[in-house]
């Protein structure tokens, strides 16, 4: 299994970090990859890629919630970690109009920027989507002729958004919400194309049943993949090879072990 997508670098797991790392490990995760936050995550999730490689791998990205006033010296420093780092996406980028309205001009704009750093680099793009899957759909619209790759993390739209996102040729992130009791994802893990699925945790963020409302790791995409394998009536075997496929597929610029057929 790969999560592909955790913030093992937060200060959630600085007293167990390298424990929590194992356990996933044992759990049979074969990669994690980084999204980052802002200009503040960059040092503790490059250092730890460098302590753990070929198991965790960085994106360089400005989170929505992160545009604020200097989010164009935000944009510059994470493009130099492009030039710097082997970063395998952007990441994670997009637009969060739940904590605050009033800046999506700049988040618009940030995104938009991004976007066209993953174009010029030839990187995937990794999509945060709240309360906002109309307006980000108006972005991509524009690059439509050129989109790059990319991947909705930890969706939670609609059915009729969810074919909107494969129509870009897009991949659908399943998280953790996909186990809640009222998480409203089954439908669309349902009608998705398997070969269109990647798991992920979040970490430490959004922990699958049993564990919600404790702090999530990467150990707990086993209960996503289990979920995913219960509503497709497939194999849990089966969901983790294919998920694991699909991000090999979409972050190709991993060098990691597993190699699915």
């Amino acid at each position: 299994m790969i999560d592909t997508h955790a913030h093992i670098y937060l200060s959630q797991f600085d007293n167990d970090r390298t424990e929590a790392i194992q356990r996933a490990i044992e759990t049979g995760v074969k990669a994690i990859l980084l999204p980052n936050i802002d200009m503040s995550s960059v040092a503790p999730l490059m250092e730890l890629c460098k302590n753990h490689p070929n198991f965790c791998y960085p994106m360089a990205g400005l989170h929505p919630t992160s545009v604020k006033k200097d989010y164009k010296i935000q944009l510059a420093h994470i493009a130099q970690q492009i030039e710097k780092h082997n970063i395998i996406a952007i990441g994670e980028t997009g637009i969060d109009l739940y904590w605050d309205k009033s800046t999506l001009k700049e988040q618009i704009k940030a995104f938009e920027h991004q976007i066209t750093l993953a174009i010029k680099h030839n990187l995937p793009i990794v999509i945060h989507a709240r309360n906002s899957m109309e307006e980000i759909f108006n972005v991509l619209d524009k690059y439509k002729s050129n989109l790059p790759k990319g991947v909705f993390h930890c969706f939670s739209g609609t059915l009729e958004q969810a074919k909107r996102v494969l129509d870009y040729g897009m991949y659908i992130g399943i998280g953790g919400v996909a186990t809640f009791k009222n998480g409203g994802l089954n439908e669309i893990i349902e009608k998705t194309p398997l070969s269109k699925i990647v798991v992920e945790t979040d970490s430490p963020y959004l922990a699958p049943t049993p564990h919600r409302g404790k702090r999530n790791e990467s150990a707990y995409i086993k209960l996503i993949v289990e979920k995913v394998a219960i509503i497709k009536d497939l194999s849990f075997q089966e969901i983790a090879d294919s998920t694991t496929k699909n991000a090999l597929t979409l972050f190709s610029k991993i060098n990691t072990t597993p190699k699915i057929n």
